[in-house]
């Protein structure tokens, strides 16, 4: 699930290379990998994980994916400016819909740029494509899987210590939900920006392989940072929360710890 600059770089100019900047418009316009197209995946949060939800949610990513001109045969490489949330949840989204060959630059543009690889700053643009895919429901939960089998799963928190303990305020409850974990996901990352080594990573999520395990922070973002760290790790059981706190949050008739 992670690339190397230096094997990015090798194929670059190959024609079933697919680059998506998932920054804003503004850092792509600055500056950003040759070929790569833009797409700001921020843009997308959902907070909705009701069957209808889901459901909705799973048209819109097609859209998506289509637009930036997925296909099976691609070999699809996500960025953002370090191994980040917003590269990873393209990751993770195209592993939702079974792609077979999606990656994340491991250290993002700060390391592209720090090793004075080539930069460009011309807009790229789409060649849409009629992306399918197959549902992985595997690594993906809503809240009332996670509300009925609160004592069953091991639950990490992706969030900021401050939003864990409700002393940062995101959503009508402040709080996590019962029984989680919290392990901020910006521990994943080494200072250069690129994702830390399986002995760091291991020590870090000292949890059983057998666990089920879900991930979840405001938006799934950064819970899709942990997921990719978890599944490096070699756990098998992992989902995505993806409503996460925005949801779980303002549902008044869901727990919360502080």
């Amino acid at each position: 699930m992670i690339i190397s600059t230096t094997d990015l770089n090798s194929i670059l100019k190959e024609p079933q290379t697919l680059i998506i900047d998932t920054r804003s418009f503004k850092e792509y316009s600055e500056g950003h990998i040759p070929g790569a197209v833009n797409l700001d995946l921020f843009a997308f949060h959902w907070i909705d994980t009701s069957k209808e939800g889901i459901d909705n949610f799973n048209k819109q990513t097609q859209m998506i994916l289509s637009f930036a001109g997925v296909t099976e045969e691609k070999k699809v490489i996500f960025y953002d400016e370090i191994s980040g949330m917003l590269a990873a949840r393209g990751v993770w989204m195209l592993m939702y819909f079974s792609h077979p060959n999606v990656v994340m630059l491991d250290g993002g543009m700060k390391k592209w740029v720090h090793e004075k690889l080539e930069v460009e700053t011309k807009q790229n643009s789409f060649r849409p494509t009629n992306y399918s895919g197959k549902i992985n429901s595997s690594i993906i939960t809503g809240f009332e899987n996670i509300r009925d089998n609160l004592d069953k799963l091991k639950i990490i928190d992706a969030r900021s210590v401050g939003e864990y303990d409700g002393t940062i305020v995101r959503a009508a409850q402040a709080g996590h939900i019962p029984n989680s974990i919290n392990i901020d996901w910006t521990l994943n990352v080494n200072e250069d920006g690129t994702i830390k080594n399986e002995s760091d990573l291991s020590e870090l999520y000292d949890v059983p392989k057998d666990s089920e395990i879900v991930t979840y922070c405001q938006g799934a973002y950064r819970a899709a940072n942990s997921f990719i760290v978890l599944k490096k790790l070699g756990f098998e059981n992992v989902k995505v929360y993806l409503g996460s706190w925005g949801e779980w949050g303002n549902r008044l008739d869901l727990p919360a710890v502080k």
